[in-house]
C-alpha cells in the first residue's frame, strides 16, 4: 500500500498507535511487513525494528525505501507460517510484535500464534489488525437506500451479510486495477482469536475503527468505506501473555 493510503493512515494507524504504546528503544518484530511502511513509522519513533515478509520482492522494496543514514531496520525474508523459521528470530527478544493487515492473507496462522509467546520479552504485547470478519467478507454487500422523512430526503448506507461462520478461502481485490485477484482466508472472529488464546495469550484491548463521520472527500463513491461511519471495516487487537499485569 502507498504511503498516503487513507485506509492505513486515517483508519488503522491511530488505533495501532494507541494499542502499541511504543516507547523509544523498544525492539519490535513487524510480521508481514510488506513494503515496510509500518516498520519505518516505528523506527522514526525510536524503535529497533526487525521486519519480516515472505516476499523477497517486497523486502527489496522495503530496503530501498529506507533512508540512507536514517532509520535502521533489519529486514529479512521469513515465512510467518513456518514455526521453525520464527523461532530462529530469537526467544524472548521483542518488546512488541505487530502484524498489520496480514492475517487474512495467511492460509495458516497457528504457527505464528504458537510462536508469539516465546518471542516476546516478559511483559511484551502482540498487536494485530485485520479486515473485520463480520462486515468485510467476500459475500458482504454494501447497500444504500433513500427515504423521505418530514419532507427531507435521507440517505442510508449499510452492509448486508449473508454468511459469516464458515472459514473459507475466497478470491478478492486489495485495490481496483490489480492484475489478478488474490486469495483471502476468511475466519469468523472466534476462529481468528482462538489460536492465540490457545497459546496462552489473552485479549487485552480491541478497537473497531471506522472513518470519521462527515469527513469523506467529495470525490469518493457512495460505497467507499470512508462513508460508513457506523460500520468498522477493520479491527485492531492487543494480546498479552497470560499472567501479565
Amino acid at each position: 500500500m502507498g504511503e498516503g493510503n487513507s485506509f492505513h493512515r486515517t483508519l488503522l494507524l491511530p488505533s495501532i498507535e494507541r494499542l502499541l504504546a511504543l516507547k523509544s528503544g523498544e525492539r519490535v518484530l513487524d510480521v508481514a511487513c510488506g513494503n515496510g511502511q509500518l516498520s519505518r513509522w516505528m523506527s522514526e519513533r525510536g524503535a529497533r525494528v526487525v521486519g519480516i515478509d515472505l516476499s523477497e520482492r517486497l523486502i527489496e522494496i522495503a530496503r530501498a525505501k529506507s533512508s540512507p543514514g536514517g532509520e535502521k531496520i533489519d529486514y529479512r525474508v521469513v515465512d510467518a507460517s513456518d514455526a521453525s523459521a520464527l523461532r530462529q528470530l530469537g526467544p524472548t527478544s521483542y518488546d512488541a510484535i505487530v502484524c498489520n493487515m496480514a492475517l487474512m492473507d495467511m492460509p495458516a496462522i497457528d504457527p505464528l500464534a504458537e510462536s508469539v509467546p516465546s518471542l516476546l520479552k516478559p511483559g511484551g504485547r502482540f498487536i494485530f489488525s485485520a479486515l473485520h470478519p463480520c462486515f468485510n467478507t467476500g459475500d458482504a454487500r454494501k447497500v444504500a437506500s433513500e427515504s423521505e422523512e418530514g419532507g427531507n430526503l435521507r440517505e442510508t448506507v449499510g452492509v448486508e451479510v449473508t454468511r459469516y461462520l464458515t472459514a473459507r478461502k475466497v478470491l478478492g481485490l486489495a485495490m481496483v486495477g490489480q492484475p489478478a485477484p488474490q486469495p483471502y482466508f476468511e475466519r469468523p472472529l472466534h476462529a481468528l482469536l482462538e489460536p492465540f488464546l490457545r497459546s496462552a495469550l489473552v485479549l487485552d484491548a480491541l478497537e473497531e475503527p471506522a472513518f470519521p463521520k462527515d469527513a469523506t472527500p467529495s470525490d469518493q463513491p457512495w460505497y467507499s468505506w470512508s462513508r460508513f461511519a457506523e460500520i468498522p471495516p477493520a479491527l485492531v487487537v492487543r494480546m498479552i501473555p497470560r499472567g501479565t499485569t
